[in-house]
Formats: C-alpha cells, sequence, structure tokens
C-alpha cells in the first residue's frame, strides 16, 4: 500500500525531531502549563468538529491538549462524538442502508429521535462521514462535509502521539465521557474502556498528559477508585444538575457545586473544576462582561485549577462590545482573544476555546507582561 506523502514526511519529522529518553505522554504532575489552552472539540471553528482534522489543525494551532468527546459503539468501541445522536454531525440520514436505524430514545430524560452510535457496529460507523453541526455560524467548514471519518480514540491517541513526537512537545488527551449513567444502563459503560486504553498506550496515571472530563459525579469518583487519572468536574448552568443526581434523586445542582463548601466537595476527587464560563465572569444588561465572581479564588483556596468553557469567536458566542461589525452576523467573527484575556486576567488556569490559535495568542501574550 503506498502511503501519503503527508504521513511519510511526518514519520520523518518524528525519527528527527524526539528527544531520546522524553516521555512526552508522562511529563509529570507539573503538565499542563499554566495558563493552558485546550483544543474544544479541536480546532472546531476551522473543520469539522470532532474529525481528526480538528485535531491535527489544533495542534498546528498551538493548542496543548485536544478533547474528544467519548461515546460507544454497539460493539464497545469509543469514538469521538459531542453525541451519541449522530444526525446533527455525520450523514447518516442520508444513507439508505441506515434508514431503519432511526429511532426515539431518552438520554438524560430528554426524548430524542435519530441516529445513536449504540446502534452501530464500528464498521458501520465508518462507513459515515462527518458534517458541519453548525454550518450557519461556520459556512466555511461545510466544504469539508463529507470529507472526514468518526474516528475512534485509538485513532486520536495514535495522532496525538505522532504529533508529539514530531513537534518534541507534550499534546494533552482531555476526553469527556458523554452520558455515563446512560451508556452504564444500557451495558456498555465508558469509563473501564477509557482506562484500559489509556493504559494500553502506556499514560501513567497522575504523571500523563491527560485529564477526564465528565459533568457527572458518580462516575468521575467511580475513575478514582480505578486509576489515578486526574479528574476534571465539568460544571454547566447552576439551575441545572448533574444527570447522575437527578437520576438518584439526590436534589444536588450546580448551583450546590460553586459553592465554598461544593468546591471542597469536588477537591476530594478531583484536580480540575471547568465551569461555564458565565460562571466565572457574568454578563451585564448590556450582554458585555461584568467584575468577575468569587469562583475562582473560591476553587483556588479549594486546591482545584480553574478551567472554564467554552471560547467561541463568531458574534452570537461573545460579549456584544466584542463582536465584529454586523454585530447580528452569525458568522462574522469578532474578538475572542480579548475575551481570552478577560478571563486570563480574572486567574482561570485554563480555557476551552473553538479556535486555539485565539487561545494560544492571548496565552503568549499573557505570559509575555
Amino acid at each position: 500500500m503506498r502511503l501519503p506523502s503527508s504521513f511519510i514526511l511526518l514519520a520523518a519529522l518524528v525519527a528527527g525531531c524526539a528527544s531520546p529518553g522524553v516521555d512526552l505522554k508522562n511529563p509529570g504532575p507539573s503538565w499542563p502549563p499554566l495558563p493552558t489552552v485546550t483544543a474544544h472539540r479541536g480546532a472546531s471553528c476551522l473543520r469539522p468538529e470532532h474529525t481528526l482534522a480538528a485535531y491535527r489543525k489544533a495542534i498546528e494551532d498551538g493548542a496543548d491538549s485536544v478533547e474528544p468527546d467519548l461515546v460507544a459503539t454497539r460493539d464497545g468501541v469509543l469514538v469521538a462524538r459531542h453525541e451519541n445522536e449522530i444526525s446533527g454531525t455525520t450523514n447518516v440520514a442520508a444513507l439508505p442502508q441506515f434508514a431503519g436505524r432511526k429511532t426515539s430514545k431518552t438520554i438524560d430524560g430528554v426524548a430524542i429521535t435519530g441516529w445513536f452510535t449504540e446502534d452501530f457496529t464500528l464498521a458501520e460507523l465508518k462507513q459515515l462521514r462527518a458534517r458541519e453541526r453548525i454550518p450557519l455560524n461556520r459556512p466555511a467548514n461545510t466544504a469539508y462535509d463529507g470529507e472526514y471519518p468518526i474516528p475512534t480514540l485509538q485513532e486520536i491517541i495514535d495522532l496525538v502521539d505522532l504529533e508529539s513526537r514530531a513537534r518534541n512537545r507534550t499534546i494533552g488527551l482531555v476526553p469527556e465521557l458523554k452520558h455515563p449513567t446512560y451508556f452504564q444502563s444500557i451495558g456498555l459503560p465508558l469509563e473501564r474502556r477509557l482506562v484500559d486504553a489509556l493504559n494500553a498506550n502506556s499514560y501513567r496515571g497522575r504523571d500523563a498528559a491527560v485529564l477526564i472530563q465528565s459533568f457527572e459525579v458518580g462516575n468521575l469518583k467511580q475513575l478514582r477508585t480505578i486509576s489515578s487519572f486526574r479528574l476534571v468536574q465539568l460544571v454547566s448552568a447552576p439551575n441545572e444538575a448533574p444527570y447522575d443526581q437527578v437520576a438518584a434523586g439526590s436534589g444536588m445542582t450546580y448551583a450546590d457545586m460553586i459553592t465554598p463548601s461544593g468546591l471542597r466537595a469536588i477537591a476530594a476527587y478531583a484536580e480540575v473544576v471547568a465551569p461555564i464560563k458565565t460562571i466565572v465572569i457574568p454578563r451585564d444588561a448590556a450582554n458585555g462582561l461584568a467584575a468577575p465572581t468569587r469562583f475562582v479564588p473560591d476553587a483556588h483556596a479549594a486546591g482545584l485549577a480553574v478551567h472554564v468553557w467554552t471560547i467561541r469567536p463568531e458574534n452570537p458566542f461573545l460579549p456584544t462590545p466584542l463582536r465584529a461589525p454586523p454585530a447580528d452576523a452569525p458568522n462574522v467573527r469578532g474578538d475572542a482573544i480579548a475575551e481570552i484575556r478577560a478571563y486570563l486576567d480574572a486567574g482561570v488556569d485554563g480555557v476551552f476555546s473553538d479556535d486555539p490559535a485565539a487561545g494560544r495568542a492571548a496565552i503568549d501574550a499573557f505570559n509575555r507582561r
């Protein structure tokens, strides 16, 4: 089989650049660099999200880590999709051989109709191709519709390893386990599969360039008992709740988790707390950035690093004063660097960005001050 010239070139770079004896996968607990930029679903403002092309572009643009959201196939393989329902991110609805797979399910208490990864084997999923999830905001990405397959976790690990050695720098993995209570309920638990894959690829617990994320609580606590990989408690809007807590009827909400006592409870099982960005800097009445809250100092006092999500460059996602004209244009990109800078000034330790180049520029400028 003839290898692509780009692969041959990259392999040559690996051979020539990687320093002998340097373990780029396991740089130690001082990783990640502070502040750090994580490529949210890859460079998803420039390529369809959760494709190898998006992760590769993110690395080219200076991301410290890439973030794959993980779901399972029917045969138990972890693959990268933001949701297990895939009609919005693939061409599955256009493929007649899979028309009969369309179905309705309740996921985390929400009724959803579509096509679901757990109803496909990996071989079947590999027949699909990715497409842009939000074409109104990212019309240029639609040029790549139909080009890229759904990547497995192993393929992402292989890409990160190859790129890390080629560039002689650590590139981290920040996987998120999606809908863990649901996948547990259908006999496809995600946690052990992820830990086993990381172990098989020579990642070593706390020393590894790995941060495992979840919006739920119970599976992070379970991960703490079966591995020593560092963990990230994701936190959504205060009026929402982790689904495992909803299912258990505990009554706990994210509002409870962002109090000083709630943050101390998180620190008992996780190293990082990652809130939706408005918990750190709310929006004011004019949709500008208000004064930072007490969240960052409270989290730091509890011993937690703080990584905020998500900085996106398109106007609808930015504070109004940072939008570029015309301000109501959904695909025009404003000043995401300025928004990231505001969060760095508020003391966060990292940002999730759909445009890792903006994150890299903001952090580099911040570090030069």
